[in-house]
């Protein structure tokens, strides 16, 4: 059982990414027994999370978009700076997203390299045989998740494009009008919004499914 938790060896090891030198990074990992199967499964989960977080923050974004375009009596300034925070907020939740996708495709780009070049090693033909036959399958099922993943980033830019339009509407037009004439967007943003949410739903399953794999494996 490991007394140091993978995300407390990431900050010990952090001065070897800030050299950019990612071999040497999963080098001084597996060292210490944290191996690149290890942190793509710690990946996994925290691109997993990422999307959920996104999720949530783009139904809260598109919640405070409804109460501005749907009541009338209101205080068109505080309401804009709700929308603002909220348009703000769900732009850091993609860039995270996307930072945590490009980290599962170093990692497991890594990984897959090791375990291709590891059946040279094999003297035993029946071994090196099923070793093979599971990287294959592995990838598979890898090549699966990722492009859920990658799906799920694409939806997120339109959405992020809407509000923006939104945001940037408001802001020079705070004034009744301006929330008659964005009406009209609300059910085209909410489809908008379903969609991305039924995308991300997907890629989070996809990630769990892919970590039972390998801890089946």
């Amino acid at each position: 059982m490991r007394t140091i938790s993978i995300k407390s060896l990431f900050l010990l090891f952090s001065f070897v990414l800030l050299s950019g030198c990612s071999s040497m990074y999963y080098g001084a990992m597996e060292k210490v027994g944290i191996h690149k199967r290890d942190i793509l499964v710690d990946r996994v989960e925290d691109a997993k999370d990422a999307q959920s977080e996104a999720k949530t923050q783009f139904a809260s974004a598109l919640e405070q978009y409804q109460s501005v375009v749907t009541i009338e009596d209101q205080a068109l300034v505080d309401k804009y700076n709700l929308l603002n925070d909220e348009f703000e907020d769900s732009k850091a939740a993609a860039e995270a997203v996307s930072e945590r996708i490009d980290s599962v495709e170093e990692v497991s780009e890594a990984l897959f390299e090791e375990w291709q070049d590891e059946l040279s090693l094999y003297s035993n033909a029946s071994l090196r045989k099923q070793s093979a036959q599971k990287l294959a399958t592995t990838k598979r099922k890898y090549k699966s998740l990722i492009q859920a993943m990658r799906r799920s980033e694409k939806k997120m830019k339109p959405v992020l494009a809407a509000f923006q339009d939104q945001v940037l509407f408001l802001k020079h037009n705070l004034n009744a009008q301006a929330i008659n004439s964005l009406k009209g967007e609300l059910k085209t943003i909410q489809k908008d919004v379903a969609r991305l949410v039924k995308e991300m739903e997907n890629s989070i399953k996809e990630s769990e499914a892919f970590i039972q794999s390998l801890s089946e494996g």
